[in-house]
């Protein structure tokens, strides 16, 4: 049985520290690059269920999802999934 390595688009929250006189003076540096990251304020969010896979690129893996009840018939995407590729063959007794 092939493995399939599987890209899930996450979305995830990350906190700046910036200077200003008032919150739109802080908002205004920091779009204009100012700031420093905060890296103890990563955060996950969730999946990014508004992007996914293309299905109208493909039709024989939408038919099959359609066919698991995995998709319905009005999805365009296959929600939060970026890509799949098979990787190779799976090792013996492994089945993850």
């Amino acid at each position: 049985m092939p493995t399939y390595e599987i890209v899930q688009i996450e979305l995830y929250t990350q906190g700046y520290l910036v200077k200003g006189d008032s919150e739109a003076d802080a908002l205004e540096r920091f779009f204009r690059g100012e700031g420093k990251q905060d890296l103890t304020s990563i955060e996950f969010a969730g999946m990014a269920n508004d992007y996914g896979l293309s299905l109208t690129e493909w039709p024989d893996l939408a038919s099959e999802l359609l066919d698991r009840g995995v998709i319905k018939s009005d999805d365009t995407f296959v929600p939060s999934i970026r890509s799949i590729r098979e990787v190779g063959e799976e090792d013996q007794g492994n089945d993850t």
